[in-house]
């Protein structure tokens, strides 16, 4: 079964040559999420657009100071950019934080600064919305209480994932339709996935047809 909302995959960092080669080594994806924090920014994003006119979101590892990320999302919303995760480290001041809630020309999605339930009340007033990652916050069922505080508080929803199997790509899945945002790519990312589960096609979510979240282990020869 084929959910409606779609999964981004990520282009990790590396050289504007390299990324520009991942992006088309995946091409027809219609999301794209580019890792940034390097001193090039700009020219990776503007270089990888002449390439395509996918969605872009941008994750930007904490990498960034408050003066950067004012004037990086006005640049970034300029090459269509559809929001920027975790632009300041989870150190940075509550000033800047909301200085940069204010002022940023695009929404800024919390990463490393929620991690847990507790977190999604603290990110409400200095962040657009939040993304939740299952091996990070204990499991679906905290997960479920986290988006569902966020919506209570207007927030953007996103699940993520890290480089992962099948089996966490298909327990993520099952919260697709609390989603503005999804980014199921980890199992993608591996050479060899271990496991069988739901599918992502080129950014749609095939989910199992198995019981459960659908997902289990490949049988060995």
């Amino acid at each position: 079964m084929e959910q409606g909302t779609q999964s981004s995959f990520t282009i990790g960092i590396d050289t504007i040559e390299q990324m520009v080669a991942k992006l088309a080594e995946q091409s027809g994806w219609d999301l794209y999420k580019i890792k940034l924090g390097t001193p090039r920014d700009l020219e990776i994003v503007a270089a990888l657009r002449q390439r395509t006119s996918a969605t872009f979101r941008v994750d930007a590892n904490c990498g960034w100071s408050i003066e950067q990320a004012i004037a990086n999302s006005h640049e970034l919303a300029k090459l269509d950019v559809e929001f920027i995760e975790q632009p300041l480290p989870p150190e940075a001041s509550a000033a800047d934080r909301q200085r940069l809630f204010r002022e940023s020309a695009l929404p800024v999605m919390a990463d490393e600064d929620c991690q847990v339930e507790a977190d999604v009340e603290k990110c409400a007033e200095c962040f657009h919305g939040v993304n939740v990652k299952l091996c990070k916050c204990g499991g679906l069922t905290p997960a479920l209480r986290m988006l569902r505080r966020a919506r209570e508080l207007n927030m953007r929803t996103m699940v993520g994932c890290m480089v992962e199997s099948s089996i966490g790509i298909s327990a993520a899945a099952q919260l697709a339709p609390l989603l503005d945002y999804a980014d199921f790519d980890g199992a993608v990312l591996l050479q060899e996935d271990p496991a069988i589960g739901t599918e992502i096609r080129q950014g749609k979510i095939v989910l199992s047809d198995q019981p459960g979240h659908g997902a289990g282990l490949k049988e060995q020869p």
